[in-house]
């Protein structure tokens, strides 16, 4: 019990951090952002962050990862419950809605973080990897989800595999609803609704 507790009370410690850390590098930018106003901000020392992160990057990379997920279990998206219903839909057009209702869920969380990651990769070499990591990572989704579409009933006749992936990556990717939602002002509902319906004009038959 006492075991439980400790990992428990380390959990959200670890998690406090995270916290911390997004309202930091999402207010300040990640380049201005020290891990002691991190550190403040989640009522700990800094060298609880130093012991826990062991640098500044990493934590940026966890938090990535979190914002990803939702929480913090070490599951892929490909392996998340709100993907594999994406997949397993039986119509093209229930698949995409599924879809574009999870990246909305997601991407309320984690536009803003990916966000800083672009600024700061453009600056600091040491996190060109990470900015790829996740480009690469976005592209093998909606790869696996393109693949899936095109074999249902009411995807449109003809289409290929990798152009319905890059249309899925580009309406479906953080930048797009940071403009609509951060710059624009609509709803996250908003943007769901003229997504589905983009994507369906695009897409599906009728």
């Amino acid at each position: 019990m006492a075991g439980t507790t400790r990992a428990e009370k380390t959990r959200q410690t670890r998690l406090r951090m995270l916290e911390a850390a997004r309202e930091q590098f999402v207010a300040h930018g990640y380049g201005a952002t020290k891990l002691q106003e991190i550190a403040d901000r989640a009522g700990v020392s800094v060298q609880t962050i130093y012991f826990t992160f062991g640098n500044k990057r990493t934590v940026l990379k966890e938090l990535l990862d979190h914002e990803v997920a939702g929480d913090d279990s070490p599951v892929a998206t490909l392996q998340r419950p709100w993907f594999q219903a994406v997949l397993d839909a039986p119509t093209a057009r229930e698949q995409l809605a599924a879809h574009v209702e999870g990246v909305c869920e997601v991407s309320a969380r984690v536009a803003p973080v990916v966000e800083v990651l672009r600024v700061a990769a453009a600056t600091d070499p040491e996190l060109t990897d990470l900015w790829r990591a996740n480009v690469d990572a976005r592209a093998t989704v909606q790869d696996v989800a393109a693949t899936a579409l095109v074999r249902k009933p009411g995807a449109r006749a003809g289409l290929s595999v990798p152009h319905v992936a890059d249309v899925l990556f580009g309406l479906l990717s953080p930048e797009l609803y940071l403009v609509l939602v951060r710059d624009r002002g609509w709803s996250p509902e908003r943007w769901r609704g003229w997504t589905l319906d983009t994507l369906a004009a695009q897409l599906l038959t009728g």
